[in-house]
């Protein structure tokens, strides 16, 4: 097997240029949750130039390459969506230049992550040059939407296209170490119900707003609180929106809405985290939600989602991150780090809901992502092009 890894990673080498224009090829249309239509059919195009078996785009918006037809399914997933730019001044390039120069392509989505897609497109072609004949489909996802509402995509791709994977290699940065999970996340809206009275006797009324700061002063002590895992770390819980209303600005306000970022570690769930909240506001006119997603793909599609994301993690001895450090040691002559995300994936769906192992190998490092000067090197794009396709000859 270690001949093969070789010849393979001899094959990516050899195909980093057309790795790295295509990256660039993706990087100069600007891809937005929901605004992924162009990008799409440029990914398409460049699967099909690498001679996938089949191309096709679902009822969302996700671009599914597959190559092979056998009884097990393997996939690898990438998400083409990105975030915005940001303050422009902070960029020392064009984010939307795709240029390439001093070993690198540069531009937002480059870490984050359609670098891994490249990669993957580039692992297709080697497979099919290789003349890849195993008992095995491999499904090769340009996902949509993860920007949004992580996870969604494989909802749509496990419940209506009927796809399945027994692994899905995840493509997000991992600095091309071994990913193997990551803590959840959910979103939790908090509406408090005041009185409204005139400013000038304010104790005719209720203050809304007095009962919302009551509450987040409470929940700054309980993030304190939160479980630890020894892998994942310590759950976190923070207030990233604050609003209220009155009938005008000389009354008591009689509506004020918090929104909470909740990060969920080892043990923790949708529900252990609404009783927290819950308890905090017993006393108070509250109501405590999960919001939904359910926003247009630019399919025209909705699709509606709870914005709640289970944290999920795979052994350190399972089977599918054994042969990926093998895979590593092969080709690079090195142990690989085996580690975890600190932001969220596709994988809260894929192993959080489903059960289906995930691991993570993608180049660039992750925190590039959704910062200015984003950009990744090309030798990591050879090396995580030769890894897909190297796993689907052990897979």
């Amino acid at each position: 097997m270690e001949n093969l890894n070789k010849k393979i990673l001899k094959l990516s080498e050899k195909y980093k240029d057309y790795t790295a224009q295509n990256l660039s090829k993706l990087i100069k249309i600007k891809s937005l949750s929901l605004q992924e239509k162009e990008v799409q059919l440029e990914l398409k195009r460049q699967m099909e130039e690498a001679d996938f078996d089949e191309v096709t785009i679902d009822g969302l918006g996700n671009v599914i390459g597959r190559i092979g037809n056998g009884k097990k399914i393997l996939a690898i997933d990438g998400h083409i969506d990105t975030v915005d730019i940001g303050n422009i001044e902070n960029w020392d390039f064009d984010p939307l230049s795709g240029e390439i120069s001093s070993g690198f392509v540069h531009g937002r989505g480059t870490v984050d992550q359609e670098s891994g897609i490249a990669s993957f497109v580039t692992a297709g072609r080697i497979l099919k040059e290789l003349g890849f004949d195993k008992d095995l489909t491999i499904y090769f996802v340009g996902s949509v939407i993860e920007e949004d509402s992580e996870g969604l995509c494989w909802n749509y791709i496990i419940e209506e296209d009927k796809i399945r994977p027994d692994l899905v290699i995840s493509t997000e940065p991992t600095n091309l170490n071994i990913y193997r999970g990551h803590r959840g996340r959910m979103e939790i809206e908090v509406s408090f119900k005041g009185i409204s009275a005139h400013g000038s006797a304010p104790e005719r009324g209720r203050n809304a707003i007095y009962m919302a700061s009551k509450a987040c002063l409470e929940i700054e002590k309980l993030n304190e609180k939160l479980k630890d895992d020894d892998f994942l770390g310590k759950g976190s819980v923070t207030i990233s929106e604050f609003i209220s209303g009155s009938p005008s600005l000389c009354a008591v306000a009689d509506f004020a809405k918090i929104h909470l970022d909740r990060r969920l570690t080892w043990g923790e769930t949708k529900e252990s985290a609404i009783a927290e909240i819950e308890n905090i506001v017993k006393d108070m006119d509250a109501e405590v939600k999960v919001p939904v997603y359910k926003e247009k793909s630019y399919t025209g599609l909705i699709y509606p989602m709870e914005k709640y994301y289970p944290t999920w993690k795979i052994p350190e001895d399972h089977d599918a991150v054994r042969k990926s450090a093998e895979i590593i040691r092969e080709m690079l002559g090195k142990e690989p780090l085996i580690d975890k995300w600190t932001f969220s994936t596709n994988g809260v769906t894929i192993n959080g809901v489903y059960g289906i192992p995930v691991i993570g190998f993608g180049p660039g490092n992750e925190i590039l992502a959704h910062a200015p000067n984003e950009k990744v090197p090309i030798s990591d794009l050879v090396v995580a092009a030769a890894f897909y396709a190297a796993y689907a000859f052990v897979f």
